[in-house]
């Protein structure tokens, strides 16, 4: 509904705090214009593009002027937070890498902060435009609802929660139809409905009664439209589908869901894949490149074998790959069939020391780079337990619809480690689809941040 509106407010704010930006590194630019030698001025144009370049991907990454949350001051306010976090860490990549930018450090904690506090500015002047919307009586919308039953209770508590100034009238419904107080007036019955939206001054009519349950609702359709009443009907789709989906459009005809999955749209799917790809890289540079030889010399000196452990795992869409780590255990012939327990004497010292602090797993970003995995996802299972728990648990296979990851929301829920009960399993699915349905780069981002803890802490379940 109103989606012009938000479309438009929308586009306001993107280029709002893109402009507010601008005019801080500008006025910035112009009171520090004395101190800035003009060899460097070069390199303060280059901050000013990464600048701008930094804000466009932080809040496209984080999808802060979506529709949800484009009339919520609190939601808005807080992805806006995190964009700007995003936006921080961009730039001090920038600074750190990029050592020939002889940048005054006062000249960009101005920016930033003036920058800051011109977000915080334009958030309040959300509260103000909202607020003002609210208050219109044009673009207020009068509606009715045909029909008293649990699809109509329930509609009716969502149009309170509309952003736009919504007002109920009330239902129209038979009396005989009717055993309990409503919250709205029932104002007409079904042979009124017409005359009662004009007397009412109605601008939208809701049927939760279709015209396949009753064949006047059409010729309600046809008077609605004379009237310039718009018309909408609201389906019971129990009698086909006896839980909760999504509703999609592949041009004029419905394509029905049985879960919303944000990876499927192509737009995510490149946001995940270019954060994993900058993350992993940014590891095995700064990490593993000094980090392997040391675990290898570490592994070799106390269990002679290969220092890198590979075994085929179920990836995506059930596509077998082959999934590194660093050897834990010495050398075993169950190795591929029989997980690790507690106490278990295979593990080495060093492998005891390593899958306590998750460093056994590190290899697994040379998979995240070769798109086989993804850092945060569903863990991936052994063939012989995918092939086990795919006959126990019904739902397990869906966690394959995602590349596999280093860590997962599960794993900081405490799900990882040995499984000992289908319970133990079924718990760990549960997390990886809740993970499915709503994924977001801040979900991530929080997932690692959790993971990184953990490490740091040591988990119990570990071994």
């Amino acid at each position: 509904m109103n989606q012009r509106l938000t479309i438009l407010l929308r586009i306001s704010f993107a280029v709002l705090d893109l402009m507010v930006l601008n005019v801080a590194f500008v006025m910035c630019r112009y009171m520090f214009e004395g101190y800035i030698a003009a060899d460097d001025k070069v390199q303060y144009t280059y901050f000013w593009f990464l600048s701008n370049f930094a804000w466009v991907i932080s809040s496209w990454s984080t999808n802060i002027y979506n529709d949800k949350d484009i009339y919520l001051f609190e939601r808005f306010s807080r992805s806006t937070m995190q964009a700007f976090l995003y936006f921080f860490g961009i730039v001090m990549l920038y600074l750190a890498f990029n050592k020939e930018a002889d940048l005054s450090r006062l000249f960009v904690i101005s920016v930033l902060t003036s920058f800051a506090v011109s977000l915080l500015i334009n958030r309040f002047l959300h509260l103000a435009i909202h607020h003002f919307f609210q208050n219109k009586d044009h673009i207020s919308r009068k509606i009715m609802i045909i029909g008293y039953n649990e699809r109509a209770k329930k509609l009716a508590s969502y149009l309170e929660q509309e952003p736009v100034k919504t007002e109920i009238v009330g239902f129209c419904e038979e009396e005989k139809n009717i055993y309990e107080l409503s919250n709205y007036p029932i104002i007409s019955g079904l042979d009124n409905v017409i005359e009662t939206s004009k007397q009412y001054k109605v601008t939208e009519i809701f049927s939760t009664i279709s015209p396949e349950q009753q064949t006047g609702i059409y010729s309600l359709i046809n008077q609605a439209d004379q009237a310039c009443i718009r018309f909408r009907i609201i389906p019971d789709l129990s009698q086909f589908i006896r839980k909760p989906v999504h509703i999609d459009y592949l041009n004029d005809m419905p394509v029905l869901s049985l879960r919303k999955e944000p990876l499927d749209d192509v737009g995510n799917r490149i946001k995940k894949r270019f954060y994993d790809i900058i993350v992993s890289s940014l590891v095995i540079a700064l990490v593993l490149s000094w980090l392997i030889p040391i675990i290898s010399l570490l592994i070799w000196l106390e269990s002679r074998g290969p220092i890198f452990f590979i075994q085929q795992r179920s990836g995506k869409n059930g596509k077998t790959f082959n999934c590194i780590k660093f050897r834990s255990m010495k050398v075993n012939k169950d190795a591929h069939e029989k997980q690790a327990v507690k106490n278990d004497g295979r593990i080495t010292r060093m492998g005891k020391f390593m899958r306590k602090t998750n460093i056994d797993e590190l290899p697994q970003f040379f998979n995240v780079l070769m798109s086989d995995m993804s850092i945060v996802g569903p863990r991936p299972h052994m063939l012989k337990h995918t092939d086990d728990y795919s006959k126990l648990i019904r739902q397990y296979m869906i966690r394959h619809f995602l590349k596999p990851g280093i860590t997962g929301w599960a794993q900081i829920n405490g799900c990882r480690g040995e499984t000992r009960t289908v319970k133990d399993m079924n718990d760990r699915v549960q997390y990886d689809l809740w993970y499915l349905e709503n994924w977001s780069l801040w979900l991530d981002t929080r997932i690692i941040a959790m993971t990184a803890f953990n490490m740091a802490k040591g988990e119990k379940n570990a071994y």
